[in-house]
């Protein structure tokens, strides 16, 4: 009878070795989202460090008392990743979010959104949007009650509707608008919203550290733009307004939950502008970022089915060089 003399380690993603590894990965991304953080933070101030603050203590304590008492002991890169997720779950909440409510989020970040999974590398949904989603289901009134930005770190109680609330009602013309706060982050909204430029300095970081790749976060844009252009909706606003380049840049790009393949990425994200657009002008909600991504995340491993990379050392045969 024959007997296997080696035996099969199973391991969670990622299998490459490379000197790039997942927690330095996290911590690039942790790095690139400080502009638009501190951008937050001026314009909302107090509570949206609080709120920042919170998101990011508490994903860390629900991720290492899990870790500990139900799962094996959490280690540096999910320990990275909680914080991770603390800060992209707080970036996509508002400031005038009471603190247990940022709390119970957290808890469905981790804890539904991960940690249920197999912890890191397992999750089929990004966390941070699953804690988001389920705010907004549970908590509807909270999560779409936006402060004004009071600028120089001012606690500003004052709140108004977002540019894309009021696009949808009607209320205000696409003209009217300046693209001028839309860029700069003089607006209301969640903390990630406030600010493209400080997004678009992330993204750049992103790409000069190769811990992300282009084809999302510009299949996204381009998309969205096409549609808008056939639709007659200046693209400008649908662009900069909203979570879109906070989705497109740093939550479609997840590693765990994105496909791998380059041709994957690209079908991944044309589908993610278009369920943008069309939950933005006909959907009950006037943001749609966070459903896109997390519809797109249940059909990635079919993408990564369909869309299969080469299998390394692999050599093209003559029927596949003529095809």
């Amino acid at each position: 009878m024959y007997t296997p003399t080696k035996e099969y380690i199973l391991r969670n993603s990622p299998h490459i070795r490379t000197r790039l590894t997942s927690r330095m990965c996290m911590w690039h991304v942790i790095i690139a989202l400080l502009p638009a953080t501190l951008c937050a933070f001026y314009y909302f101030g107090l509570p949206a460090i609080k709120v920042t603050a919170i998101s990011i203590a508490c994903c860390l304590l629900f991720e290492w008392l899990i870790g500990k008492y139900m799962m094996s002991k959490a280690s540096g890169a999910s320990i990275a990743a909680a914080a991770l997720t603390g800060l992209l779950l707080a970036l996509n909440l508002p400031s005038t979010l009471p603190l247990w409510t940022v709390a119970i989020g957290s808890i469905a970040a981790i804890g539904i959104g991960k940690m249920c999974f197999g912890g890191l590398g397992c999750n089929i949904f990004n966390p941070a949007l699953v804690g988001r989603v389920f705010l907004l289901i549970s908590f509807p009134a909270l999560m779409t009650t936006w402060a004004v930005p009071g600028g120089g770190f001012e606690a500003d109680g004052s709140t108004g509707a977002t540019i894309l609330s009021a696009l949808k009602e009607g209320a205000v013309p696409d003209a009217s608008y300046g693209y001028h706060e839309l860029f700069f982050g003089n607006r209301g909204g969640s903390l990630g919203e406030t600010g493209a430029l400080a997004l678009l300095i992330g993204f750049a970081y992103l790409l000069c550290m190769r811990v992300i790749s282009w084809h999302i976060p510009v299949a996204i844009i381009v998309t969205v733009a096409a549609f808008d252009l056939c639709l007659g909706v200046p693209a400008g606003i649908d662009i900069l307004s909203g979570g879109l380049l906070l989705g497109a840049i740093f939550m479609a790009t997840d590693y765990v939950t994105s496909p791998i393949d380059k041709k994957g990425m690209l079908i991944y994200g044309v589908m993610i502008g278009a369920i943008t657009v069309c939950i933005r002008r006909w959907g009950a909600y006037p943001e749609g970022m966070s459903f896109a991504i997390l519809i797109m995340n249940g059909f990635t491993p079919l993408i990564n089915l369909w869309c299969k990379p080469r299998r390394f050392g692999h050599r093209k045969t003559r029927k596949e060089v003529a095809a």
